[in-house]
């Protein structure tokens, strides 16, 4: 399974998401994560719509959006409107999960399911058929810089999963990503890197995420 590297955009530098997308899609980084938080679901505030949006219009790369927000099935068909390529959700929101599953897929996005480190890997296997992605958390979920939580026994559990029952699911890790941890994850099952700080504040970002991607 090919694998990916994310950029999450809570690492950028906020006053130059122009130079900065730029910089993403001249070291050919294949996603730009796209955190949004409402302050109720997690303890921060982050991007909206028309964040998303512009971001849309300037750029070609793939739209990664994870909602950690509280009712994401309300807002579901307005963020792919805007420019999201894959959106993911939280099953441990308020909103009904496949009814949100299902307005995410006729929405044409691609439909991804986040769990917090807490919730264990059988809570998503009754959906893999519905989905593209399955996002496991390696921090709690609403800041950025937090210490890595190895998460591989439930990350192999969902591959174990999905390659015994015929599933083509991409698995996306997202927190504390490095050039070790990446390692660790890849080993597990893991195919789609979330990383921030140590991609936007790497020497030679291309190098770097050459090295997220490499086989293990």
């Amino acid at each position: 399974m090919k694998n990916y590297v994310s950029a999450s955009v809570l690492s950028a530098d906020m006053l130059s998401f122009g130079d900065e997308i730029k910089k993403l899609e001249k070291n050919g980084i294949d996603m730009l994560h796209f955190d949004v938080m409402d302050g109720i679901f997690v303890n921060n505030i982050t991007f909206g719509l028309p964040v998303l949006e512009r971001m849309n219009r300037e750029t070609d790369i793939v739209l990664d959006v994870h909602l950690m927000i509280t009712d994401p099935l309300k807002y579901v068909k307005r963020f792919a409107e805007n420019g999201a390529d894959i959106i993911s959700f939280h099953i441990e929101s308020e909103s009904d999960t496949m009814e949100t599953i299902n307005a995410i897929r006729e929405s044409g996005a691609k439909t991804a399911l986040a769990i917090k480190p807490a919730t264990p890997a059988k809570a998503v296997y009754e959906y893999m058929p519905y989905l593209d992605m399955v996002l496991v958390m390696t921090v709690e979920p609403g800041f950025s810089g937090q210490k890595f939580m190895d998460m591989s026994d439930k990350i192999s559990k969902i591959r174990k999963y999905a390659d015994e029952n015929g599933y083509d699911v991409d698995i996306e890790v997202d927190g504390g990503i490095n050039d070790v941890t990446s390692e660790t994850v890849k080993k597990a099952g893991a195919n789609v890197l979330v990383s921030g700080s140590y991609l936007f504040k790497a020497e030679d970002m291309k190098e770097t995420a050459n090295k997220l991607r490499s086989d293990v």
